[in-house]
């Protein structure tokens, strides 16, 4: 049987379709996602982002989780994650690591600022959702 140029390209723009088509297909979970401020106790900070990056180091289905000092508040920090899925998020602070970190930087926490929840789509130098 031969495969004509014009029966090529049309089976492969039916793809798309027969993919939509398929009612077994479930659709992939989306990643999520937090952004928050956080206002550590005066002059704490550092020692603060500290216990944070020691306790978060090794999270399954974490992404990336950043902790940024903010720039005009010499107390407050920015922590941004991003996870495959919320499901993971949840997980994770139950883990004993993430327990300690909790129990060893609240006296240093003077409290939340903003937080937003979001739904990463990627990005440069985000991990790939498939290598978590």
């Amino acid at each position: 049987m031969t495969i004509t140029r014009r029966t090529a390209v049309a089976a492969l723009a039916a793809l798309p379709l027969a993919a939509q088509a398929a009612p077994d297909r479930k659709e992939p979970t989306p990643m999520y996602g937090l952004i928050g401020k956080m206002r550590a106790q005066p002059g704490q900070r550092d020692a603060l982002i500290a216990i944070l990056l020691e306790g978060t180091a090794a999270m399954p289905g974490c992404l990336s989780y950043g902790i940024a000092k903010d720039k005009l508040d010499a107390d407050a920090l920015w922590i941004t994650e991003t996870w495959v899925d919320q499901a993971s998020h949840k997980a994770s602070l139950s883990l004993p690591s993430v327990q300690a970190a909790i129990a060893k930087g609240r006296p240093l926490i003077a409290g939340f600022g903003e937080r937003f929840e979001t739904e990463p789509v990627g990005g440069h130098g985000m991990m790939s959702k498939r290598s978590a």
